[in-house]
């Protein structure tokens, strides 16, 4: 299996149904202990997926990326926007043209995402923010089997349990962490929207 322009618009429509989906509850968990936006900036980048699949036309692969990372990078409304663009930029890095994904470019793909996070943060596992659960889904990304669908479930579930763990953190970052114990026991919301975000990659080839 091979990853061209037709499973990615599929992969990122997904990410954008699941976050247009789970927009409230991310605010929700975000006004606890923060500014309450999280799911606001995430419908916002949604739209900005949705918009930009409908009208993919002659951009490789590589180029429609890397603008949508920089077109995301450009939405207000707290961190979200550039942390996302960065993200979603990275991903473009080992890409050569409208060249098929494969297995092993696809691990290339996230472990530069990862990379490009990494140039812009120092949180890592345990500092209650989005990076909860993207470390644990690229590690797992780099162990599975060379098979697309193998990485993406590996990825997804990683994702899924590192937003969970996230709960027992004491935030260190961001408004939230001047409340130290109290935010214990509420998952961190850029933990919750990276876990859609590789959901949405893999559930999008199902």
């Amino acid at each position: 299996m091979l990853l061209s322009k037709p499973e990615i618009i599929q992969m990122f429509t997904k990410i954008a149904q699941l976050w247009n989906e789970n927009k409230d509850y991310l605010s929700e968990i975000d006004s606890r202990f923060g500014d309450g936006d999280h799911g606001v900036t995430i419908e916002k980048i949604a739209g900005l997926m949705e918009k930009s699949m409908n009208a993919w036309e002659d951009d490789d692969m590589e180029t429609f990326i890397e603008d949508l990372g920089d077109n995301t990078m450009e939405i207000g409304g707290g961190s979200a926007g550039p942390l996302y663009g960065t993200m979603i930029g990275g991903l473009s890095g080992p890409l050569e043209g409208s060249k098929p994904i494969d297995a092993k470019t696809l691990k290339e793909m996230f472990t530069e995402c990862q990379s490009a996070m990494e140039d812009i943060t120092t949180a890592g596992i345990g500092d209650k923010t989005m990076m909860d659960a993207l470390i644990p889904a690229v590690e797992a990304a780099q162990k599975a089997e060379d098979d697309i669908m193998s990485i993406l479930e590996a990825a997804k579930e990683a994702a899924v349990r590192g937003a969970k763990e996230s709960e027992q953190y004491i935030s260190k970052y961001g408004r939230a962490r001047s409340y130290k114990e109290q935010t214990i026991g509420t998952p961190d919301a850029g933990a919750v929207s990276t876990s859609l975000f590789f959901t949405g990659l893999c559930d999008g080839l199902k």
